[in-house]
């Protein structure tokens, strides 16, 4: 008989867990400024704001095929053009008053809708689209419809604000999406608790989540008993489903981006790098994507403080500053790169240590990337700890495409939050040749292989970074390296490097361009000048060349170089030589 009831009751706790996606979206997803369901307990301080300093975010092709660097660095050049804001922004999570309230697996329903708070609200939009592919109407248009739709009836509406809404008997609930990956805990629920700092909250705190009760991990209690020890006794992991007639939560307005009309869409569009993805207030998967990864929660960021203060006045003098971090198996996925043991080889004769985020506790985590130098792994959910990375800390990804496609922007918030340097070595697939890679969207996620050259690749990085010259044994290796050091902006580094290979410079164009790069940025138009002679010297089938060569010339005030600048355009490049006149009417009173 008990069994019988235990049987009924999960079939009843399943049933109400389920969320009904079959129906047109202003049936399905709540619109806060139409909507009854969500109180603020005050005007937030500001819907968004750019972030005042950003990460610096780069990536690389490290495969040992060329067909494939090629595929990864057309992806790379892309998404600096067209995915990557001028500025990251700062979106404001902020505590709000849920009615009917119902968490049905990782959503917050309130008035039987789903409420669009930050990373929960965006997989529901994308869980509908994929209920309704089968559906005549395309669901795409339908959720971009609904969100146009209803932007323009929320024109001149407020949200609902009650700053005496909090009741004294109410509890605090927020959403997990699970509680055994570290990546999603961290940034969608551990940091929503910061939303309750500046109140005097003495109620219970829920943390609800759609998976078995064996899947929760420690960390999950560990990071919260340590960094909010204020709520020692109170926070309670239960799993959905759950109800609540009122319940206080985290909202996270990014999720209402596309809802919202006190929006000025026009200082959002101005970030944006292009209109190729970017579709501003219109609600595409495309737009919805580059919002996510170029915008921070204020929550994250608290977190992250919070995590800061929690270390001051303690010693970690123990703790390396150089690591490389593996995995603990009996708690991850198991994805082991193919190399990582050469390349911890060689990463130890540099001074570098082997650690293990899962053994360190909470707070040695925190103080290992506070005060780490180089941090170095393969990717993973570990890489959430770059939110505790100092500005000056190096944090060195090694990926495939697939990851570059479908997990880096994941990891973009967390970069900005922190400031740090984030650069991803994008190697090639374990087990699969170049010509078999995999369709990035639709096969599981691969583990990575670092070849004997893409270590070589990573190493003569790591060896710059200490201020050494490694010995580059080609001319594309060279150009590798110092294209690197150079986006990541340490031109002083790759000016070094670039000297230190006179023999690998001579002749190659692009070497003695990039070196005419190192100049310009340190101000030296002479030396760029004398670098950019060489470099069409090395190809004279460019017009690209001849033309900085004038404008640089023009910096150093050499007239007699501007003229036969001039008159080798106009004999080898009549087209372009009459168009730069044309133009540029200072040149006709130097030549």
């Amino acid at each position: 008989m008990l069994t019988k009831v235990n049987h009924e009751q999960k079939d009843e706790a399943a049933l109400r867990n389920q969320v009904n996606l079959a129906q047109e979206p202003e049936q399905v997803f709540l619109n806060p400024w139409a909507d009854d369901g969500v109180t603020l307990l005050a005007e937030p301080p500001y819907f968004w704001q750019a972030s005042s300093a950003s990460a610096l975010i780069e990536g690389v092709g490290a495969s040992e095929s060329d067909l494939l660097n090629d595929k990864i660095e057309a992806f790379l050049t892309q998404t600096r053009r067209h995915r990557k804001f001028k500025h990251p922004i700062v979106y404001a999570s902020v505590p709000a008053i849920l009615d009917e309230v119902g968490f049905r697996k990782s959503f917050i329903m309130a008035n039987d809708r789903i409420v669009l708070g930050g990373a929960p609200g965006t997989r529901a939009i994308n869980r509908y689209r994929w209920a309704n592919e089968a559906e005549a109407t395309d669901p795409q248009q339908r959720v971009v419809d609904y969100f146009a739709k209803s932007l323009k009836a929320n024109k001149g509406k407020k949200l609902q604000i009650d700053p005496e809404a909090l009741g004294s008997d109410m509890d605090f609930a927020i959403t997990c999406r699970n509680t055994f990956n570290y990546y999603h805990f961290v940034t969608e629920s551990l940091c929503q608790l910061c939303v309750l700092d500046d109140l005097d909250f003495q109620g219970r705190i829920f943390i609800h989540f759609p998976n078995n009760e064996r899947k929760l991990r420690d960390f999950a209690r560990n990071f919260v008993e340590v960094l909010f020890p204020e709520y020692k006794d109170r926070v309670f992991f239960e799993r959905a489903p759950k109800d609540y007639d009122r319940v206080l939560t985290a909202f996270d307005l990014m999720g209402v981006h596309f809802l919202n009309p006190e929006l000025n869409a026009n200082q959002v569009n101005k970030l944006a790098p292009s209109d190729q993805f970017w579709q501003g207030r219109t609600a595409t998967v495309a737009s919805q994507g580059v919002l996510q990864m170029n915008a921070v929660g204020s929550s994250l960021i608290t977190l992250r403080e919070r995590a800061l203060r929690s270390i001051e006045g303690l010693d970690f003098s123990d703790l390396p500053k150089k690591f490389f971090v593996g995995r603990d198996t009996r708690q991850s996925r198991t994805r082991h790169m193919e190399g990582e043991d050469e390349l911890f080889d060689h990463l130890k004769m540099f001074g570098f240590e082997y650690v293990v985020f899962e053994n360190l506790h909470p707070l040695e985590q925190v103080a290992l990337m506070a005060n780490a130098e180089v941090m170095i792994s393969y990717h993973g959910a570990g890489f959430t700890n770059m939110l505790f990375a100092s500005p000056e800390t190096y944090v060195i990804e090694i990926g495939t495409l697939q990851t570059a496609m479908t997990r880096w922007g994941d990891f973009w918030p967390v970069a900005n939050a922190a400031q740090c340097k984030y650069l991803s070595f994008y190697a090639d697939y374990k087990g699969v040749a170049p010509e078999d890679a995999p369709n990035p969207f639709k096969e599981d996620l691969l583990p990575a292989a670092l070849s004997h050259q893409g270590i070589g690749q990573v190493m003569a990085f790591v060896v710059a970074l200490d201020g050494l010259v490694p010995d580059m044994p080609t001319a594309s290796d060279l150009l590798k390296l110092a294209r690197t050091l150079f986006r990541i902006g340490e031109v002083d580094k790759t000016l070094c490097v670039l000297e230190a290979h006179q023999r690998l410079l001579a002749g190659h164009l692009d070497l003695l361009l990039l070196l005419a790069d190192c100049h310009k940025h340190a101000d030296a138009p002479t030396f760029e000048l004398k670098a950019i002679d060489a470099a069409f010297k090395a190809d004279p089938s460019r017009w690209q060349t001849l033309v900085r060569m004038i404008w640089c010339a023009n910096r150093c005030q050499r007239p007699q170089v501007i003229r036969w600048a001039m008159a080798r355009l106009q004999a080898d490049f009549p087209d372009r030589h009459d168009a730069f006149l044309k133009n540029h009417e200072w040149v006709r009173y130097v030549v």
